[in-house]
Formats: structure tokens, sequence, C-alpha cells
């Protein structure tokens, strides 16, 4: 079976980029994909926002877009699947060509602009799938043309509640003009209180799910305390460090210095690690840590847990290894973590 999945990624690396991933999800949801489970391995298991993880390797949102293969997704054992990006209304995203293969580099550059289906096919995809196990998440974001980026994230997560596992804060794309600018202080405490107010109200009496927030790598290293304030203020559960990078390291070479985009894949992962490490500092390892940006392999993904981080995404990476990939990095994750004399994933976080 490995042997077909890489037969398969080099079949579909040949495609142009975006078709490719339209290609691979289209697969997908027609059956052709791996049929386990998530991968449960006990000294894996880890615990964020209330959410029991069988193991800590997610999918990263943007993958999975329209909430078309999430069950897909969790049978190539999975620990947890993020879908999204979802605006409230559909929209067609950035003029085509919007994705980027670096292929010598292990990264991409993608500039898609949350191209979506909206949400009500969303929900509806969701709401069909509410008997089936895994965890999965619904990342929220706000159509480009918005009079209300704010009124966005409070429409998702109203119309979604219920119907997923955990919900992610999206103001880090760079693909959206002027969305980063929620990141600012004055605009994520307008942005966080009212989705606090709105959280409220809709766990009155039932459930109360999570929320997370998810930051960009380019975030100034002295904002960092302030928003870790800003998370405990309005009682999230969790940062996710991180989304695309607009920095262009000279690593990536000449050809891609110009190219739009947020950049992903091994060029991030040394900055987003870092940036990792002082949201661990920041937060004294009080607030839980998801850790995004270059995993690629066992040993990333346990820097990542090693710097601060209870669980780890990834996506990029897919691209270039295939599926395969998450059994790969789980079972070195544990051969590592055997090898530290840690006896289960949480003993190592934040001991880099």
């Amino acid at each position: 079976m490995s042997l077909l999945y890489k037969t398969g990624t080099a079949f579909l690396r040949r495609l142009p980029a975006e078709t490719a991933h339209t290609t691979t999800v289209r697969l997908l949801r027609a059956g052709f994909g791996p049929q386990g489970p998530a991968i449960d391995r006990p000294e894996l298991r880890t615990r964020i926002g209330g959410l029991d993880l069988p193991n800590p390797v997610g999918l990263a949102a943007g993958f999975d877009k329209n909430a078309d293969v999430p069950d897909a997704m969790l049978a190539s054992g999975f620990g947890f699947v993020e879908c999204g990006t979802v605006t409230p209304r559909a929209q067609a995203g950035n003029a085509r060509p919007r994705l980027f293969r670096l292929s010598e580099h292990d990264a991409v550059i993608n500039r898609m602009g949350f191209n979506n289906d909206g949400l009500d096919p969303f929900a509806r995809r969701l709401r069909a799938r509410q008997d089936r196990p895994g965890i999965v998440g619904a990342n929220l974001g706000a159509n480009k043309d918005s009079p209300d980026r704010i009124a966005d994230y409070v429409d998702g997560l109203t119309r979604l509640w219920g119907l997923c596992d955990y919900f992610t804060i999206n103001i880090s794309s760079p693909n959206t003009p002027g969305l980063r600018k929620l990141q600012g202080a004055d605009e994520m405490d307008e942005l966080l209180e009212r989705i606090a107010q709105t959280r409220s109200g809709l766990a009155a009496g039932g459930p109360n799910y999570p929320v997370f927030l998810k930051v960009a790598p380019d975030l100034d290293e002295g904002a960092v305390p302030r928003v870790v304030e800003q998370v405990r203020t309005y009682a999230l559960d969790a940062i996710i460090v991180s989304n695309t990078t607009i920095d262009r390291p000279d690593s990536i070479g000449a050809r891609w210095k110009d190219e739009a985009g947020g950049l992903s894949g091994q060029p991030l992962f040394g900055k987003s690690t870092r940036l990792l490490g002082q949201f661990f500092d920041a937060t004294e390892g009080r607030i839980n840590l998801i850790g995004v940006g270059g995993v690629g392999s066992g040993a990333q993904a346990y820097a990542k847990i090693r710097a601060g981080a209870k669980a780890v995404q990834l996506y990029s990476a897919l691209v270039f290894h295939g599926p395969q990939l998450v059994g790969e990095i789980c079972e070195d994750l544990s051969a590592r973590l055997a090898a530290d004399g840690f006896a289960t994933l949480e003993e190592a976080v934040g001991t880099g």
C-alpha cells in the first residue's frame, strides 16, 4: 500500500499544483484513500482544550477547505483534522496561478485567498458526519469584501456551533488584504470580546466547544506577551503557531523572491519554531500550543513538542511525501520519546 501511495504522489506532482490538489480531494471523496483508523498510541495521546487526541499529528487548514474529506484524512492516521478556511459567503479567491511548489526546497507558496464554497455547504457536510468518530475542527475566516470582518467570525462560530469539535479563528493569512490588522491590540480586543460573548451565549445550557487562535509567524516578538494576555482574558483554549510567512529567506533562491503569497514548508520550520518557543515562555506552559510550520519528519515534530507544542499540524509535507508520512512521524515520535526516557508525549512538552 505504501508503494501505491508513493506512486500516486509522484503522479500527482506531475500535475499543476492546484490541479493536483483538486484531483486528490476528488479521489478521496470517491473512496480512493487510506481506510484505517486514526493512529492511537498510549504514549502519543495528548489533550488540548478538553479534546483527547489519539496522537498529536493534525492536518492543518487549507487542504480540506470545504469539509469534503475529513474522514478520509482521519483514515490516513491523523489525530485530528482541521477543515477550512471557510467564510460566510462563497468566494472564488485570487486569480490563478496562485499555488506553487518549490520542490527543491520542500516548500509551497500560496495566495489562494480563502477560496471556498461558504458556510452553508460546509455546515451541511459536517452535519452529515456527526455520528462518526474522530476530531474535526473548523477554521474560520472573513470574506474579502466584508463590511464587518469581525461579524464574519461571529457568523461562522454561530452557524457551525455543535457541528464540529473545535474552532480556529484565522486572522493570520497574508492572502486577504488587511486581515492581519486584526492581530493589532485594539482590533484583537474587539474581535475576541465579540467571540467570547457569542460563545458564552451559544454554550449556555450546553457544550462549550474549544476556540483556538492562529497567529502569523511574522508577528513581532514584542507582541507575543500581549497576545498571550488577550488569549487569557478572553478564555481561548489554544494558540496555533503559526500560519504561512511573507518572508522570503535566501535559502529559496532568487527565483521565488518576488512571488506573492504565504510561504510554507521546510523554509518556515526555524522561524515558526522560534516563535513557538517564545509563546511557550510567555505562557509559562499554561496555555495549550499547537506547532505548525515545516513539520515533515518525526524529528521536526519532536522539536516542536520540545519547544512547547502539545500537538502539531502539517499540510505542505503531504505534497512531497504522501499520506504515509503521518504513520512515519508517529513511529519516530514514539521512538524518540522512549530514547529520551519520556513515558508520554506530554512529559516532553517544553523540555527543549
